[in-house]
This record gives C-alpha cells, sequence and structure tokens, in this order.
C-alpha cells in the first residue's frame, strides 16, 4: 500500500472530503465540530495531516505529517489504519 492506494482507500470509505479540508488547513478556521471530526480521524488513521503546516483559529500551529515519525496524524498511522481495512 502506498499514498496514492491510501488516497483511493479514503474517496472509497467517503473520508476524501475531510482529508481535503486538512490538507488545505480550512477546517480548522471552521467550527468547532468540524475540527473536533478532523482529530477524531487523524486519532484513528483515517486521514493524514498535509506535507505543510497550518494554523488554527486561534494561531495554534499544525504540524506538518513530516514533523511526525508515527502517531496520530502520521503517514505510517494512516498506512496501518488502511493496511488493517484492506485485511478485512
Amino acid at each position: 500500500m502506498n499514498y496514492q492506494s491510501i488516497r483511493k482507500m479514503q474517496r472509497v470509505m467517503g473520508y476524501d472530503t475531510m482529508q481535503k479540508l486538512i490538507d488545505n488547513g480550512q477546517v480548522w478556521q471552521m467550527e468547532g465540530s468540524m475540527g473536533r471530526e478532523a482529530m477524531h480521524l487523524l486519532e484513528i488513521g483515517a486521514c493524514m495531516l498535509p506535507k505543510r503546516p497550518h494554523r488554527d483559529y486561534y494561531g495554534n500551529a499544525i504540524p506538518s505529517r513530516d514533523w511526525l515519525k508515527e502517531g496520530k496524524g502520521s503517514y505510517k498511522h494512516s498506512l496501518n489504519f488502511y493496511n488493517n481495512v484492506y485485511d478485512y
């Protein structure tokens, strides 16, 4: 499984819109429920952080996925999530 496979699985599972909002940073400027949903999807691995960092509404830094080795928001975390989904 690679990056393109993950993006394809996101489209199939309906996470692609949220991934786009995370990638362009818009989700961190929206109402709280959207940010909480984005955080949930990052925590489970359905979405990953973008290649470049952003700031939220309050000016807090949202890191790039390259800043993380593993864990919530990292490419590796999403890879594990979709490998587990694919196995089922």
